[in-house]
This record gives structure tokens, C-alpha cells and sequence, in this order.
């Protein structure tokens, strides 16, 4: 059975088995200029990934093994910002690299890749025949309904996976591994973090930029967020899937509070499910419905209430929090222009 391509999948144990055999140890990878292309590689996979998608090296001269030392450096990048939005976008987006190959692969090495994670696989049909345990590990994330193991038919514990389904169950593998495995601890006296300074800085510009897009304008207040929407949009933007029931509050949310549907949707842009057709669909119903979003109680009862502050003790609804937030950060505006000028007529 053939072992994934270290470069192509270069979170395997096999592909630390391939950089190992090449004997370069980390200070030669920080700074010899032989790797110079692996360092700007391993920089560029962690600034395509803040956009949302690494690019494959196809019809580049880029040596395998440049590619294969790039995932390191960009491992030791990621943890030496130590953002834990940058970590979980990353992470999504090595999975999903990974995936867009794994989709063309031979079904042996799909079988390595599941075993390569310890899955208890069937091979004695054309479909993956997965144990039960394996599937609930990597699919309770994913909320379509199709995915709920309620839904699956089991034969004495085993269940059947097509192709397409098997391939996404090993991309929430890989996302597992990755984001798990992150930030690497990084002594402070081997300097890597200074050694990689540069690639760092842009990497953080790139960063900056790419949360600047989240930032809501106009008369929409996000600093006055509630703490449970704060953390809602926090994971859309880092790549999680939300339950149902924290999708329809955080869009029922935005919508009371003004925000358009073209920008309700494009907040939902992050998810690693995202369909724009699906989820306009949905967020225009919602819309159309004029729903209001759920008060404290319901987000309790369905373990939506993240954060709470000492707001949160006195207020009933999310709304309100909004509303009192927002009226104390105008006033507290309005307060500190007022002394400006007297400052500046004095």
C-alpha cells in the first residue's frame, strides 16, 4: 500500500520520517540560504491560508523537499504570533489543501491516509466500511443533517461511507491534527522567532488586513457586541461550524441590529462547509421573517451563552446588552470630543 506523498501531505508521520532522513536541523533551516525558498514557501502557505486557500506548487521548479520543510517553518510562523483565529484558519486551510488532493487519490491510499489517524477501517467492499467511534470522532462537527449518525444505517457497529464522505471525514481529521498540535512550544532562547522576524511581520500585516474585513461600519457598534455573539462570530471567522441554533441567533442577532444580508453572509465566508447559495438562502429567510434573536434563557438552554460578563447579570436579552453597550461607548465618544475642544479653544 503506498504511503501519501510527503509533500503533498506533509502532516504525516511519514513525511516527518522524509524530513528527518534529509538531516537538516532547524538552525540550518532558519538560516542558510540554501533554504531560503523553503522559509518564503512555509511564510506564503500561512498568508494563503489567512485568504483561504494554500495554492498547490504545480508546474513550479520548487524541489519536493523545499516543499516538505516549507510546513515546519510555516508551523513555527503560526506559533510564534500565537493567534488562535490565525491557528484555527490555518489549520482549516492545510485540511482543505489536503483534501482537494485527496479527492483524486487511489482508494489505497485513502486507506493510508485513515490509518495514518488510527481509523478502524473495512476495506472488503468498494465503499469504506468505518466503525462507529471513528465516525462520531471526525463527523459531529459537520450539522447537515445527512451527517447525524441517527441518520446512518449500522451494521453491528459499522457503517458505510461513499468516496466523497470518507474524503471529507479525513479532511476533519487532518484540521484535528494540525490545530491540536498548535501553537509549538518555542524555547525563547532559540531565537527562531527572531530568526523568522521578517516573514512574521508579514504574515501579521496579511493578518491585520484580513480582520479588518470583519469590522462592521456605519452606526453598527461591534465593540458593543454581547459576549455570546462576540464569541459566535469569532469561530465563523476562525474556521468552526456552528450548531444550528447559534447560526439562526447570530444571524437573527445582526439582522436586529441593521447589518445588511450581503454582509451577514459574507461573515459566514469563514465556515468550512460555507455554500453562499445555502446560507443567502437561509439568512433571507430569516431576514423575511423578521425574526428576533433569542433571548439570555434560550441561548442558555442551548449552550449559546459564552462569556457572560457582569451586563449579562442584569440584562434578559442580547439585544438589550447591545443597546445599553452601545448608548455608554456613544456617550463616552461624545464625552471625550467635548473635551478635546474645550482643550483646543483654551
Amino acid at each position: 500500500m503506498p504511503d501519501p506523498s510527503p509533500a503533498t501531505y506533509p502532516f504525516t508521520s511519514g513525511a516527518a520520517l522524509y524530513v528527518r532522513e534529509l538531516g537538516v536541523d532547524i538552525p540550518d533551516l532558519l538560516e542558510k540560504r540554501v533554504y531560503n525558498r523553503a522559509r518564503a514557501r512555509g511564510a506564503e502557505r500561512v498568508t494563503q491560508a489567512i485568504e483561504g486557500k494554500i495554492e498547490k506548487n504545480v508546474g513550479t521548479d520548487m524541489p519536493a523537499e523545499f516543499e516538505v520543510l516549507s510546513y515546519p517553518v510555516a508551523r513555527m510562523i503560526v506559533s510564534c504570533i500565537g493567534d488562535d483565529y490565525l491557528i484555527r484558519r490555518y489549520a482549516l486551510a492545510e485540511a482543505k489543501a489536503a483534501h482537494e488532493s485527496l479527492v483524486g487519490e487511489q482508494r489505497s491510499v485513502l486507506v493510508a491516509m485513515g490509518q495514518e489517524f488510527g481509523m478502524d477501517i473495512d476495506i472488503s467492499e468498494q465503499r469504506f466500511r468505518l466503525h462507529f467511534t471513528d465516525y462520531v470522532r471526525y463527523a459531529h462537527r459537520m450539522h447537515d443533517t445527512g451527517w447525524k449518525l441517527v441518520n446512518r444505517q449500522l451494521q453491528s457497529g459499522w457503517l458505510s461511507l461513499s468516496v466523497r464522505e470518507f474524503t471529507r471525514l479525513l479532511q476533519e481529521a487532518i484540521r484535528d491534527r494540525i490545530q491540536h498540535d498548535l501553537p509549538l512550544e518555542i524555547p525563547s532562547e532559540t531565537n527562531i522567532c527572531d530568526k523568522l522576524s521578517g516573514h512574521i511581520a508579514a504574515v501579521k500585516e496579511s493578518l491585520g488586513a484580513r480582520k479588518t474585513e470583519f469590522e462592521i461600519g456605519g452606526e453598527v457598534n461591534p465593540d458593543a457586541f454581547p459576549p455570546c455573539i462576540a464569541n459566535a462570530i469569532t469561530m465563523l471567522q476562525g474556521g468552526v461550524n456552528l450548531a444550528h441554533s447559534a447560526r439562526f441567533a447570530t444571524t437573527a442577532f445582526l439582522r436586529n441590529i441593521g447589518m445588511s444580508v450581503d454582509e451577514i453572509v459574507g461573515m459566514f465566508g469563514g465556515s468550512p462547509d460555507f455554500d453562499e447559495t445555502r446560507t443567502r438562502y437561509q439568512v433571507e429567510h430569516i431576514a423575511g421573517h423578521e425574526y428576533t434573536a433569542p433571548g439570555c434563557d434560550t441561548m442558555k438552554t442551548y449552550g449559546n451563552c459564552v462569556g457572560a460578563d457582569d451586563l449579562c447579570g442584569r440584562i434578559v436579552h442580547p439585544l438589550n446588552y447591545y443597546r445599553i453597550k452601545k448608548k455608554a461607548r456613544v456617550s463616552g465618544e461624545n464625552a471625550g470630543a467635548a473635551q478635546a475642544a474645550v482643550r483646543q479653544t483654551a
